[in-house]
């Protein structure tokens, strides 16, 4: 609101605080997209055959996993998919302090209790086993889902404890949501996801928005393993009386996203964001500001100890209206 406020008087804004991509949808994904501007019929609340054949062969390739196309489900974005799963579940959420804005929300909204787990700069702005098994034992007799973004929005870290937390997951039995959103800009190109750990309890959800470009077309999923069969048909009944079924034209552009060969634009897109996140890393640490170096998407988190400001959304609404750059507090 404030940004909009001084746009309106005419002050220049650097929007720092949105994960939109700088990047254009690749010409092949456009082109199909027009070429199928004619499909005009309801399709498949799960989505389209073709594209989730094409999706599990795109994963299965990726993660060395054997998932099938009924394992997916296409949602409006994954925004709306995390939703109706947060509706669905009965139990507590696990959030690493800091985390996506829209994680704690989703929960309120769906009326499930909130532990908020404090990260640190030293441990790349992720949870340790140790603290995920230390609000478990307070209550064993609760289920517990826990949301785990790699690399992360807001840190741009990675995360190196994979092991570790799956396996507190599997003693517990713990629901992770994993969110692979950047998964493909990860700058070290060899990503690894908590289902190679622990694939019978994580939920993988990514879509177009982040690697392709094409955050306004709206289409992303879940990858839900076949052990929790019965939570994937009472998410598809959900997403029948809510989102119906995804924009067919999208869909059918989204097969040619999967299944032809991006590895350029997508090394270019990596080579850009890792050059222009160090750059700003770079001159940040020069200033004795703590920071740790990007490793994927598009964020960067830099600590400040703040005595001016009471809190991180009052010193952010500073730098606002002081210099026209919109940021996000980490808090």
């Amino acid at each position: 609101e404030i940004s909009k406020k001084l746009e309106s008087e005419g002050k220049k804004i650097y929007k720092f605080g949105f994960g939109q991509s700088p990047f254009e949808v690749p010409n092949d994904v456009v082109n199909e997209l027009k070429n199928n501007a004619h499909q005009n019929k309801y399709l498949s609340m799960q989505g389209l055959t073709e594209l989730r054949n094409t999706i599990s062969k795109y994963s299965n390739a990726k993660n060395s996993q054997n998932y099938k196309p009924e394992n997916i489900i296409i949602g409006p974005g994954t925004k709306e998919l995390m939703f109706l799963l947060q509706l669905l579940f009965d139990g507590d959420v696990l959030l690493p302090a800091p985390s996506w804005v829209s994680y704690a929300p989703q929960a309120l909204l769906s009326k499930n209790k909130i532990h908020w787990i404090t990260t640190t700069s030293e441990n790349n702005w992720f949870p340790t086993g140790e603290e995920i098994e230390k609000i478990i034992l307070k209550d064993r007799k609760k289920n517990y889902l826990l949301f785990l973004n790699s690399p992360n929005n807001p840190s741009g870290q990675i995360c190196d404890n994979l092991k570790e937390i799956s396996s507190i997951a599997k003693k517990y039995n713990i629901l992770i949501l994993s969110d692979e959103i950047y998964s493909e800009l990860s700058f070290n190109q060899n990503f690894k996801s908590i289902s190679q750990f622990y694939p019978e309890k994580t939920i993988i959800s990514t879509g177009l928005s982040k690697w392709c470009g094409a955050g306004g077309w709206r289409l992303g999923y879940f990858i839900i393993p076949e052990a929790l069969k019965e939570l994937r048909d009472s998410l598809k009944i959900l997403a029948s009386e809510t989102f119906s079924s995804v924009s067919a034209p999208i869909q059918y552009a989204a097969i040619a996203a999967y299944s032809n060969n991006h590895d350029e634009y997508i090394n270019n897109s990596r080579s850009i964001l890792k050059t222009v996140g160090e750059y700003v890393y770079e001159n940040l640490k020069s200033n004795k500001i703590n920071i740790n170096k990007p490793q994927g998407g598009f964020y960067l988190m830099p600590e400040f100890l703040i005595e001016k400001f009471s809190t991180a959304e009052e010193m952010c609404d500073n730098i606002l209206e002081e210099t026209g750059v919109a940021l996000l507090p980490g808090s």
